[in-house]
């Protein structure tokens, strides 16, 4: 009878111990700290590159924002000058410090592919890049469903097989400490 006991009492502590693991908290569901920035979806963006310079534009509402870089090592173009088309319409496009250009447009951009054409002169050298801007619907990239990763699940396979283990084991010794008596008195 004692040993039913002790080992029920662990088959208790072994259940307790499992059921509350599931507590814990997986990725990104620890409560923790919030990001320094939970801004939302980034900015939509392009890049249009050559052998010489890498232009990367940067959308915000009707702001454009460009960078135009040395391909080989990144540096800012100095003295640069960039005409740009955003699907086959010129943009004006003012130098704002060395590499960095800024532009207004008429209008914000629809959702879809928009073709980006740029012509970059700099001092001997000149260039034409050309490259896809991909507007997305904001409704569409806000919406993400949850998914039960396999770590999920996997805890959850463990806890119930844990839990069948220990009442296995306690059915086995309650059946075994029952000694069946045969024959009577002589």
């Amino acid at each position: 009878m004692r040993t039913t006991n002790t080992l029920a009492a662990v088959g208790w502590a072994a259940l307790i111990a499992l059921v509350a693991s599931s507590a814990w908290a997986g990725d990104g569901h620890d409560h923790g700290e919030a990001p320094a920035s939970s801004a939302g979806p980034a900015a939509p963006r392009f890049a249009a590159t050559s052998e010489t310079f890498e232009l990367v534009g940067v959308v915000n509402g009707k702001q454009l924002t460009l960078y135009l870089d040395r391909y080989a090592d990144g540096s800012p173009v100095k003295d640069a000058k960039l005409e740009l088309e955003l699907g086959g319409v010129k943009v004006p496009v003012e130098p704002h410090a060395e590499g960095e250009f800024e532009a207004t447009l008429a209008q914000e951009l629809k959702p879809g592919v928009v073709s980006v054409a740029a012509t970059v002169i700099a001092g001997e050298e000149t260039d034409l890049l050309a490259g896809e801007l991909d507007m997305h619907e904001e409704a569409h990239a806000e919406t993400t469903a949850h998914t039960h990763g396999w770590k999920e699940y996997a805890l959850w396979a463990g806890i119930a097989g844990g839990a069948l283990f220990v009442l296995a084991a306690l059915l086995r010794r309650l059946h075994a400490s029952r000694k069946p008596h045969f024959g009577g008195a002589a």
